[in-house]
């Protein structure tokens, strides 16, 4: 075979000789009938060397030689007809140049019939590999899944090509399924159009189909949520084809095929943002972000970089989540000035030394243990890290004149039921309390859980489902908000915009999703049915742990911003001086280590905050 490959340009452009002189010869022959071939013949004998040497030159030009052509599309057949027809133009300047008496007319019949043949023997190289793949694929013993394409456009044509093609290949396409009433019947690379999303369960049961494959790059988050509803009716595997902003110049190949995931099911249209706001205040500037390895952290990093910041400076206590995100920044921006420090933010002289040396004109505050379970365990490490880390960094960047401090917060410090929740409404209260007192703009944006985030429940009910199952839910009627994790940073980007001093900014969340429906749909995306190949077990609310979530507290208020998923809540508290006493008592009872002095002390502080409910409370809700 190497041999083979090693030869087969010289063998390509012999041939091609052999079929040009051929094409003139057969030209000649339809041209002046048998009686008077012969003398023409002999008079095409005198130029057929350069006109065989003209269409060579002209084929190298082209670069016909050097196409895979077992994998030619039309790009290469229309470089064929555009070679020979710019080779049969030069012989006939040739032939008017030398003065020859050759006939124009058949020069133009031999570029038909050169065409003909040179794309004919091209084509052959399809044949063969078309055929040399079904006979590997009937040799092979890969079982290939039964594929439903949702879609009849180019890019399922690409794909059902590449399924039929390549030997590789786990699909067998055998349904099309279009919106379009006029494509119904048409075939599409020899796979039949048998109906609408509507027919999408029938067919699939008709058809034993084993996957359905989502061919729309350009389908709007709406219309996905929607088709992917209709496919949780059957027991298909559910696989999609990425959007057209991720697909490289249109290029559709099964390589970039994906699983569906939860965030299609949400359908959350993209975001749009104020660009030039959100450039007005980090353009050339530099940034601060604590927690800079972590989920939001990092995304808030990655999407900072589209402003062209002067400086990015990432802090943060976990080296392995810095150290991975510094040598992909690294890479994708070479020329950034990227600084990636390892500290704590409970440490006010490793703060301090920063912000000394690197002067930071934008903060965003994202370190904090965020885990409730865990904080429930570990009161007093939540109210070190969360409290007295929030209170460091603010202190920073107001006496070394930050610009803007925008801190992450989040649902559940609204009418806490846990000492996280607790801990981060105290952090509001402390940014709030130090804008009245200083020239930087402090502000909090608070939104619900991100899915895919370190620690959130996604990541842990597919690793149940790998496993097997059980999925552990601790209600049945427990109720989240979620939102995807690049959607969070740059509503946060977009939020620092409207910083005006100790605002609460809210982020549109949508609609409240039910866990359990999450854990089914998880289940259903995973080709398995539930509460039959993966359990649903219910365990009961762990301490601190809310049967629903709020986004404001009802004094705050709610108002519109310039944006249509930001909202912003009045400022609610004002005593910086009132803050550092509590901070003060917080240091004394978490010296002493007691655990029910701290509980007390956290509800004198955060007045809404009442340990969890109990299940007669929660089954009460229930009802």
């Amino acid at each position: 075979m190497e041999n083979l490959g090693k030869w087969k340009k010289p063998i390509l452009i012999l041939s091609d000789a052999v079929l040009i002189n051929l094409a003139y010869i057969l030209a000649i022959y339809f041209r002046y009938n048998y009686t008077n071939f012969k003398f023409y013949a002999t008079d095409y004998k005198d130029i057929a060397l350069i006109v065989t040497v003209i269409y060579i030159a002209c084929f190298f030009i082209f670069k016909l030689y050097e196409s895979l052509w077992s994998y030619a599309s039309i790009d290469e057949f229309m470089l064929v007809i555009g070679a020979c027809l710019v080779s049969n133009l030069a012989t006939i300047a040739f032939i008017r140049i030398i003065g020859h008496s050759f006939a124009y007319g058949v020069s133009i019949i031999a570029c038909a019939f050169s065409i003909i043949f040179i794309v004919g023997i091209r084509m052959s190289f399809r044949i063969y590999g078309r055929f040399e793949s079904i006979v590997n694929c009937n040799a092979s013993k890969i079982t290939k899944a039964r594929v439903m394409i949702i879609g009849a456009g180019a890019a399922a044509a690409m794909v059902i090509k590449e399924m039929k093609s390549s030997s590789q290949s786990k699909y067998m396409p055998v349904a099309v399924i279009d919106d379009e009433a006029y494509k119904k019947g048409k075939n599409i690379m020899g796979v039949k159009v048998l109906g609408s999303r509507r027919d999408i369960p029938a067919i699939a049961s008709e058809k034993s189909i084993e996957t359905i494959l989502i061919a729309i790059p350009t389908i709007d988050e709406v219309d996905k949520k929607q088709i992917l509803e209709i496919c949780k009716k059957t027991n298909c595997k559910i696989e999609i084809i990425p959007g057209m902003y991720e697909i490289i110049n249109g290029k559709v190949s099964l390589n970039q095929i994906r699983k569906v995931e939860i965030e299609d099911l949400l359908g959350r249209s993209p975001v749009q943002l104020d660009m030039a706001g959100i450039a007005s205040y980090i353009h050339d500037k530099t940034i601060l972000v604590t927690g800079g390895g972590g989920s939001i952290g990092s995304e808030l990093c990655r999407q900072i970089l589209k402003f062209e910041p002067k400086q990015l400076i990432i802090f943060d206590i976990y080296e392995n989540n810095a150290y991975d995100l510094q040598m992909e920044l690294k890479y994708k921006y070479p020329k950034l000035d990227l600084k990636v420090l390892i500290g704590s933010v409970r440490d006010k002289a490793r703060l301090k030394s920063v912000f000394e040396k690197y002067s930071p004109n934008i903060v965003f505050h994202a370190a904090a243990h965020k885990h409730v379970p865990l904080m429930e365990e570990s009161p007093m490490e939540a109210i070190k890290n969360n409290v007295f880390g929030t209170y460091n960094v603010a202190e920073c960047a107001h006496k070394f004149n930050v610009e803007r401090f925008v801190m992450i917060s989040t649902d559940k410090a609204v009418n806490p039921t846990n000492v996280m929740g607790a801990t981060k409404r105290m952090c509001e209260m402390i940014i709030q309390s130090m804008d009245k007192i200083s020239e930087t703009h402090f502000v909090a944006v608070r939104f619900g859980n991100v899915l895919g985030s370190n620690g959130s429940v996604i990541p842990l009910f597919k690793k149940q489902i790998e496993r097997g199952g059980p999925i552990t839910l601790t209600n049945k009627y427990i109720t989240r908000f979620f939102m995807t994790i690049p959607e969070a940073a740059q509503l946060v980007l977009q939020s620092g915009a409207y910083a005006q001093g100790g605002e609460i900014f809210v982020l549109d969340m949508g609609q409240p999703v039910k866990i359990y429906d999450l854990a089914w749909d998880l289940i259903k995306l995973s080709g398995f049915v539930p509460n039959k190949d993966i359990k649903i077990e219910i365990t009961g609310l762990r301490p601190g742990e809310k049967l629903y979530e709020e986004l404001m507290m009802s004094e705050e208020g709610l108002a519109n911003t310039k944006h249509e998923k930001i909202f912003v809540g009045r400022p609610t508290f004002s005593d910086l001086g009132e803050m550092k006493e509590n901070m003060k008592e917080l240091a004394v009872v978490i010296e002493s280590d007691d655990v029910g002095l701290l509980i007390k002390k956290i509800e004198e502080i955060v007045p809404t905050y009442k340990r969890n409910m109990d299940e007669s409370a929660i089954t009460k809700i229930q009802e």
